[in-house]
C-alpha cells in the first residue's frame, strides 16, 4: 500500500473567506485609527500570514503595532468572521474523490490551526481529512515553508508521494522548499500568472478537475 498525501490549503482552496477576512481587517484597522483600502484590495490580502499583511497595511515593522492589529482582528473573526465563509462549490464531492485506501488528505493552512480546525468542523469537511496544520497564535509556523517541513516530518510522509494543492504563490514556493510537488487552483485569489510564476507544476480549473489531475501528478512517472 502506498502512503500518498494531498496538502490542501483552506482560504481560497477549499472556503471562501473573503467576507469575513475582509471584515475583520477592516476592523483591525478602523479600531487603530487607520485608512482602509477598498474591499478588492483587503481581498487580495487572502492567503499570506496575516502578521505580513498588517505589515504591509499598517506600512511597519513594529512587532507591538502588528501584534495589535492581530488582536483586534482576531477579536471580531473568533465570533463572527470564522462563520462569514462558504465552502466552494464541488468541494465535498473533490474531498470525496481525492481520499481512498493509500491516500490521507491534510489541511496545510497560514490560518492558526484553532480556527482551520473550528472552520472545517463547522462545514462538516472533517470527516475526509486525516489532520488539520496551521500555525500556533504566536506566530510559530507562520512561514509555510516550515509548516509543511512540520507536517511532513510528523506524519512519516516521503515528499515525493505528496502533493500540495492551494490558489497561491506561498503554497508553490512552500511545496518547493520541502521536495513536494504543487498544484494551483484557479478558483481562489491567485492569479494563473501568479502561480505560473512561483512553478505550479499545474494548474486545476474546477474541484471536479483535482482528483484526476492530483492522481496523474502522484504516478510514478510523473514523480
Amino acid at each position: 500500500m502506498t502512503n500518498e498525501a494531498v496538502l490542501l490549503d483552506l482560504d481560497g482552496t477549499l472556503t471562501d473567506p473573503r467576507t469575513g477576512i475582509v471584515r475583520c481587517i477592516r476592523h483591525a484597522l478602523e479600531r487603530l485609527d487607520r485608512p482602509s483600502p477598498p474591499d478588492e484590495a483587503l481581498a487580495a490580502c487572502i492567503g499570506p500570514p496575516l502578521r505580513g499583511t498588517f505589515g504591509a497595511l499598517l506600512a511597519t515593522a513594529d512587532g507591538a503595532l502588528i501584534e495589535r492589529a492581530m488582536a483586534l482582528y482576531r477579536e471580531r473573526f473568533a465570533e463572527t468572521g470564522l462563520y462569514e465563509n462558504e465552502v466552494y462549490a464541488g468541494v465535498p464531492a473533490m474531498l470525496a474523490a481525492l481520499g481512498g485506501p493509500g491516500r490521507r488528505l491534510f489541511v496545510a493552512t497560514s490560518k492558526p490551526t484553532v480556527f482551520a480546525e473550528r472552520i472545517v468542523r463547522h462545514f462538516a469537511l472533517d470527516h475526509h481529512l486525516a489532520g488539520v496544520y496551521g500555525p500556533e497564535l504566536d506566530g510559530r509556523l507562520d512561514d509555510k515553508r516550515q509548516l509543511l517541513a512540520h507536517l511532513l516530518a510528523k506524519e512519516g510522509l516521503a515528499p515525493d508521494a505528496v502533493v500540495m494543492v492551494g490558489d497561491r504563490a506561498v503554497d508553490i514556493t512552500a511545496a518547493h522548499a520541502n521536495g513536494v510537488r504543487a498544484i494551483g487552483v484557479l478558483w481562489g485569489y491567485g492569479s494563473r500568472d501568479e502561480l505560473q510564476a512561483a512553478g505550479a507544476h499545474a494548474l486545476c480549473a474546477t474541484p471536479r478537475d483535482l482528483p484526476a489531475m492530483v492522481a496523474r501528478v502522484l504516478a510514478p512517472a510523473a514523480r
